[in-house]
This record gives C-alpha cells, structure tokens and sequence, in this order.
C-alpha cells in the first residue's frame, strides 16, 4: 500500500487535485470555534492543507493557532492569504514527528488522508499532543470508500474501539450541520484526553 508521503501530497497539489477542499471553513468546525471563549487556547490543526479554519480563526481574534502539513504548497498558500501570520506557526512537517503540546486539536480530512495502518499511531500521537483533559474535535466520514488512495472511510465502532481506550468520548454523532457534499456520510466528535 503507499505511504502516501510528502511526493504524493505535493503532487496532489501542484497538480490541483484537491477535491477535499471545501473552500472555505465548514460549518460544524466553524459552530464548534463560536462558542469558544478563551481566544488564547491553544489549538493545533493538523494535515491542515490550505487551512480556512486558521483563516476564520485568526478573523476571530485566536492568538496561539499552529498549522502543520507535510506539503509545503498549502503551506505557502496561507501566507500569500495571510501574510501578517507567523511562519513559526506553519510548520512543514510530518505531523508523526511534532511534539509540542495542545489544549485542542481539530480534525477536518486529515485521518480520512492517512494510511489506514497508521490509524493506532494517529491516535496514540494525539494523545501525546494534548495537555490533561485537552481534546480533539472534528469530523470523521462514517462510510467506506473502497478507495485506493485518500480518502479512506471508517465508522462510529472502529472510532469507538480506537479512540476510546485513551480518550473520554465526549460527543460522537452524526453531524447534523455538513456541508452539502458530505451530508448523511460524516459524523461530529469531541475526545478529550484521559
């Protein structure tokens, strides 16, 4: 099976074969930044890709957002589109390599990207990133693709089995807000750490 390494994703994106790109913020993410009220929290968004959630949050005022991706395209799409913002906080990287803690990760089409062998390491990895009681919230498409490449599908048991021996499951529902495309196909997640 690939890796589906850093050639892979730079290539997807010279290539402009981003399709999991909505554009703009999706509105469960969105929803889910506006009842935050700390603007200091510290929030990591991992597989960021082009990062519309840092573009909202930085238009809300958060202060402490680190992006990281394994393509340095994307990487150099959000400073063209944000160029006040600090290069230290887009980090080109393999996010298994980061080390640096969090009180929030957010999760929007990065696990649905990885190597399904890597599924027990991303959730180990993101256990290591938060701080006590620190989460990580998202999406998770429930559906399989029966895809060669990104994305790969899951369901609400594989995350249960997965996540649950190291998080609190907090909320683990369909998501009643998707954008159109993936309407009925992903659900809402908030883990928080053990």
């Amino acid at each position: 099976m690939n890796s589906f390494d850093k050639n892979y994703w730079e290539e997807r994106y010279q290539k402009q074969q981003t399709q999991w790109d909505a554009g703009e913020i999706t509105t469960p993410i969105k929803e889910y930044f506006d009842q935050i009220a700390d603007k200091a929290t510290q929030i990591l968004i991992p597989g960021a890709g082009n990062a519309h959630e840092l573009e909202y949050l930085v238009s809300q005022n958060f202060t402490d957002v680190t992006v990281i991706d394994i393509a340095l395209q994307p990487l150099q799409n959000i400073s063209k589109k944000i160029p006040a913002y600090p290069t230290s906080k887009l980090i080109h990287q393999d996010f298994f390599q980061h080390n640096q803690k969090y009180d929030l990760i957010i999760e929007q089409t990065f696990f649905c990207a990885l190597n399904p062998k890597l599924r027990a390491k991303y959730v180990l990895k993101m256990k290591e990133l938060l701080k006590p009681n620190g989460k990580i919230v998202g999406l998770l498409f429930n559906m399989d693709f029966n895809n060669p490449e990104p994305p790969f599908g899951g369901s609400v048991l594989e995350y249960q089995k997965l996540f649950s021996p190291y998080f609190n499951i907090k909320v683990l529902d369909p998501a009643y807000n998707s954008i159109k495309p993936r309407e009925g196909k992903e659900v809402f997640f908030i883990f928080e750490n053990k």
